[in-house]
């Protein structure tokens, strides 16, 4: 019988993808990673399961200037910015002056990730639907997508993106809503991106959603250190474990595994430019 991990433990990095995959939504620095080493060692992990290029995302100030810099220790790393909803009470001048000259750096590849979180009850809605407006006007200025945090929250998340009109780019990061939602978001051109989550067998709505996506509209993503897919639920997330999440979806979706890795690769570089990076 093979070795049980603890909860503690870190997966076992699985076998690799013979079609290199992104993971499109992950967080480095709360995974651990600190210098450049830090974030070599991290991808290297990743690339040997096949998972070639990350999108490490920023949730506050000090998270999104480390992004940006991390995106240039590391030609396989790129970088999303944005203040997280639930820190929006905290919102104002100097934080919007930041994000500004942050996401025009070329390793930027999104704005986020923003969105309202009713869940929590750090920031009010007023203020996280003030902030999500602002940051929607900043994804077109800059003319990267706009990656949302959406929990709890999806009447007024699609509600704000159509009173303000949305970017020409909508990636709803970790989608979360049952396969009703998704054909309304798939019907406005928006992309879904499926953490771990897609991977537990009691969401059975999620995985409905999951296994209806146009392949075009469709993302993986970590999430990491946060949501560790099927069967290591509970345990430490990194990037390499988009492997796994790949693997279940495609069984879930009754097609090849590098298929899978190959379509969704194809939505990243597409929505994020990565090749242009």
């Amino acid at each position: 019988m093979g070795k049980k991990t603890s909860r503690s433990e870190l997966p076992p990095v699985p076998e690799a993808l013979a079609a290199a995959a992104v993971d499109s939504h992950t967080h480095l620095d709360a995974c651990g990673a600190k210098t450049a080493e830090d974030v070599r060692a991290m991808v290297d992990r990743a690339q040997g399961a096949g998972v070639g290029r990350v999108v490490t995302v920023a949730d506050d100030l000090d998270s999104a200037r480390w992004a940006v810099e991390a995106a240039t220790w590391d030609e396989r790393v790129f970088a999303a910015v944005a203040l997280h909803p639930t820190r929006a009470k905290d919102f104002g001048d100097e934080e919007r002056a930041t994000l500004e000259e942050l996401s025009a750096h070329p390793r930027v590849v999104a704005i986020g990730e923003t969105g309202l979180d009713y869940y929590w009850d750090y920031s009010p809605p007023e203020p996280q639907q003030e902030a999500f407006r602002w940051h929607i006007d900043l994804a077109k200025r800059t003319g990267k997508p706009l990656m949302i945090h959406d929990r709890e929250a999806h009447d007024d998340i699609l509600r704000i993106l159509d009173e303000e009109g949305a970017p020409e780019t909508v990636v709803f990061h970790c989608f979360s809503g049952d396969a009703e939602f998704a054909k309304s978001c798939v019907a406005k051109g928006y992309v879904l991106s499926f953490a771990g989550t897609a991977t537990f067998r009691n969401a059975k709505s999620l995985r409905e959603a999951a296994e209806t996506v146009p392949l075009e509209q469709m993302l993986v993503e970590t999430d990491a250190p946060f949501l560790t897919p099927h069967p290591f639920r509970g345990h430490p997330n990194q990037p390499y474990c988009v492997n796994y999440t790949l693997r279940d979806l495609a069984e879930l979706r009754r097609m090849k595994v590098d298929e899978l890795a190959v379509a969704t690769t194809a939505t990243a570089e597409r929505v994020f430019g990565l090749d242009q990076g």
